[in-house]
C-alpha cells in the first residue's frame, strides 16, 4: 500500500464515543451490473468480538476490504471509530488470509511481529530511543499472545498455531483500536482453532480492541461471539449468535427452506443451503 502524499488525520473524531466502532448503513457493493450485497446494515460496538460467516463467494472478505477503505461502496456509508475507513485505517489492524510460511523461511518468530512496526523501514536501523520502543512493544506483544516459548525460533519451524499467533502480534503491536481477521482458523486443527479463538477474545478484552473476523465455521469460535453478521442471498443479518443463527432467520436469509441442528456435542449444523453462485474464481478475492 503507498503512502499518500499527504498526512492522513486518524485523530479521533469528538463523535466516535456516541457512535458505534463499525457501522454500515444500506451499503451495497457492485462488480459491474451484478451487486454482490446490498441493503446491509451493521452496528459493532467497541470492544466486541463479531464473527462474519456464510457460503464461500458471498463477500465476506470484501466487507472487509470496505471496512479496510480498499473497496469503494456502490451506495451507503461506512464509518470506522466515528471516521471513513481511508482515515481509520493508521488504527487498524488486519490479518488477511494465509497459507503457513514455507519451512526453509529462517526470519525469527519476533522479526515477523517487528515487521508490524517498521515494515515499511526493514533493514534500516531506528535511532536508540525508537529502537529500545519497538523492542519493548515487539516483547509486550509477544507476551499477549503467549508466544514467548517460541518467538526467537525461525518461523519456518513452528506449527500453523504457533505462526498465526505471531501473525496476530504482527497486526496487535502498533496497538489498534480495530482488528480485522480474514479466516485466522484456516488449516489450524479443532484444538488450535479453539486457542486461537480464545486468544483473539482475550485481546478483545484486555486491550478493549475490536475484532470483526471472517469464519468458514461458526462452531470453534461460537463460545467467544458478541454478534455474528451473516451474508446470504446477496442480503446480510446481524445480531447475537442465538438470534441469527436459527431455522427461521436463515431460511428468511436464504428464501429457501434452511434447518439449523444442534449436534450432541453442542455444534451447530445448516442443513440445505443452496449453493452460491459463482461469482469469482478466486475464493479469496471475496
Amino acid at each position: 500500500m503507498k503512502a499518500s502524499r499527504h498526512a492522513v488525520d486518524s485523530s479521533p473524531d469528538p463523535r466516535a464515543e456516541a457512535c458505534p466502532a463499525i457501522g454500515v448503513q444500506h451499503a451495497e457493493v457492485r462488480f459491474g451490473s451484478h451487486a454482490l450485497w446490498s441493503g446491509v446494515d451493521v452496528d459493532v460496538d467497541a470492544g466486541t468480538f463479531t464473527a462474519i460467516l456464510g457460503p464461500n463467494g458471498v463477500g465476506k472478505s470484501t466487507l472487509l476490504r470496505v471496512l479496510l477503505g480498499l473497496q469503494p461502496l456502490s451506495r451507503g456509508t461506512v464509518r470506522v471509530l466515528g471516521l471513513t475507513p481511508e482515515r481509520a485505517r493508521p488504527r487498524i489492524g488486519y490479518v488477511p488470509q494465509r497459507k503457513s510460511f514455507d519451512r526453509s523461511l529462517r526470519i525469527r518468530g519476533t522479526d515477523v511481529v517487528r515487521l508490524g512496526l517498521e515494515g515499511n523501514r526493514w533493514g534500516v536501523p531506528l535511532p536508540g530511543s525508537r529502537a529500545r520502543q519497538a523492542r519493548t512493544a515487539v516483547a509486550e506483544t509477544v507476551a499477549l499472545v503467549g508466544a514467548g516459548a517460541y518467538a526467537a525460533r525461525a518461523v519456518g519451524e513452528l506449527s500453523g498455531g504457533e505462526q498465526q499467533r505471531l501473525v496476530i502480534a504482527q497486526a496487535l503491536v502498533r496497538r489498534p483500536d480495530v482488528l480485522l481477521l480474514d479466516e485466522p482458523l484456516d488449516n489450524l486443527d479443532l484444538a488450535n482453532q479453539g486457542a486461537v479463538a480464545s486468544l483473539i477474545q482475550r485481546v478483545c478484552r484486555d486491550r478493549k480492541v475490536t475484532v470483526a473476523m471472517v469464519a468458514h465455521d461458526v462452531n470453534p469460535i461460537l463460545p467467544y461471539l458478541d454478534q455474528v453478521v451473516y451474508l446470504a442471498g446477496g442480503k446480510a443479518v446481524a445480531g447475537e449468535p442465538h438470534e441469527v443463527i436459527t431455522t427461521e432467520t436463515l431460511s428468511a436469509l436464504y428464501g429457501a427452506p434452511v434447518e439449523v441442528l444442534t449436534a450432541s456435542d453442542g455444534r451447530l449444523v445448516v442443513v440445505g443451503t443452496p449453493e452460491p453462485p459463482a461469482l469469482h474464481s478466486d475464493r479469496h478475492a471475496t
